[in-house]
């Protein structure tokens, strides 16, 4: 997806030795999941309903509140000497889905990797300072909402997916509790990749101590959590993951990579150093199948994966990347299939450039007809001329015909 003007620069940079040299850190982009939050739907049958929630369905809690500002700061910690003290507008750009409960999430996260000091204190009686946090409306996402809509070859890329002999044995092999599911929920729509549905529900239920009906047993609850990570493996992997990835989080991924090369370029103008983008766990997903390092288990609550670029001594650049998904250790090192942990910047594009699209309107809405369907419909088109040709040369010939025997007759 990059210019082989931006390539050339990025391998001319590297040299042997690399491991030796000293680096410094030049910019970071960090995506996250919003913290703990009430259901996103209902369970018709559940006692629970949304009046039980303090804000609805669907809405950041004190709890997810509190992961955040941990979070916050942690960053802080982490990136102490890297960003300013204090919060400087050219150093961050904080960007969020319009959802109320990634907004609100990006906003504890910033009270905690910014609390005022100083002149930035308005309130002498509040820790707490306004920081912008960019969006658009989600009919307009098209960098952090997961799965993109709108992709033909997407549809049909799942319906295949659904034809795979994986998807058909998790089918098989969760029949009797789907089964479970739609009798006493009376969804009879739950299938193996809606059933995270009810158990999301639950799953908020019990972490805000809401009692749960006798049906929903431990091992019913750990088959629906199954369930649930499997539904991410099936919009994002285990089938064509890589053409999946170029539809999907290879659009995140393709953005990022373009901010790396750019701060991989020198330019006295911009002194930006962090991303931060507010999501979803399907973004934090969709990210790490594009970048083949999804673990296949659901983000948790408040996970962020962060991506860092490094300037080494020797004026060669490298990526590092690290999951948080736990905040009693330090977020876990990753490693791009194919490189080294420390990957070469040059050599994190050419790997990566695999699962960006270079048109991704052209490859959404490109063929979605089976090869023998294509087979068939070209040889109906070809049967029609060759019937409208022999049609021509019948009438051609009876026309002739009918002209000879006029002239016969007058004469």
């Amino acid at each position: 997806m990059q210019s082989t003007a931006v390539l050339f620069f990025l391998t001319a940079g590297c040299v042997c030795g690399k491991a030796a040299a000293e680096r410094e850190l030049v910019y970071v982009t960090v995506l996250f999941r919003h913290g703990d939050r009430s259901p996103v739907k209902p369970v018709p049958t559940d006692p629970h309903q949304e009046s039980d929630w303090p804000q609805g369905f669907g809405q950041l809690s004190q709890e997810g509140m509190r992961q955040h500002f941990e979070l916050g700061q942690y960053l802080r910690k982490r990136y102490k000497g890297f960003l300013n003290d204090t919060y400087k507008r050219q150093e961050i750009l904080v960007r969020s889905t319009d959802v109320d409960r990634t907004l609100m999430s990006a906003e504890a996260n910033l009270a905690g990797l910014y609390p005022p000091t100083d002149q930035q204190v308005f309130h002498p009686n509040l820790k707490w300072q306004p920081i912008p946090v960019h969006t658009v409306s989600q009919s307009e996402e098209r960098l952090l909402s997961f799965p993109l809509g709108n992709c033909p070859r997407y549809k049909q890329l799942k319906t295949e997916t659904e034809h795979t002999p994986e998807f058909i044995n998790i089918t098989t092999k969760y029949k009797d509790i789907i089964e479970l599911v739609r009798n006493k929920t009376g969804r009879n729509d739950i299938n193996v990749t809606s059933a995270w549905e009810v158990y999301d529900t639950f799953f908020c239920e019990s972490r805000h101590n809401m009692s749960a009906p006798p049906w929903v047993t431990p091992d019913v609850m750990e088959k629906l959590r199954e369930l649930n990570d499997f539904g991410l493996q099936f919009l994002f992997g285990f089938y064509k993951q890589q053409e999946k990835s170029r539809l999907q989080g290879g659009v995140l991924l393709g953005e990022i990579v373009t901010n790396l090369t750019k701060m991989a370029v020198p330019d006295p103008k911009s002194s930006l150093k962090m991303m931060m983008l507010s999501a979803h766990d399907t973004a934090v997903v969709a990210l790490q199948a594009s970048l083949n390092v999804f673990n296949e288990k659901q983000p948790p609550y408040a996970s962020c994966q962060i991506l860092e670029l490094y300037r080494h001594d020797n004026g060669s650049f490298s990526v590092s990347m690290f999951y948080r998904n736990d905040t009693t250790v330090e977020p876990y090192p990753q490693q791009l299939p194919g490189c080294s942990l420390d990957c070469p910047l040059h050599e994190f594009v050419r790997i990566t450039n695999h699962s960006i699209s270079e048109d991704w309107n052209k490859e959404c809405n490109g063929p979605s007809r089976g090869r023998n369907e294509d087979v068939i419909i070209s040889l109906l088109l070809s049967d029609c001329v060759l019937l409208l040709l022999v049609a021509l040369l019948l009438g051609i010939i009876c026309w002739q015909a009918k002209q000879n025997s006029s002239r016969e007759y007058v004469m």
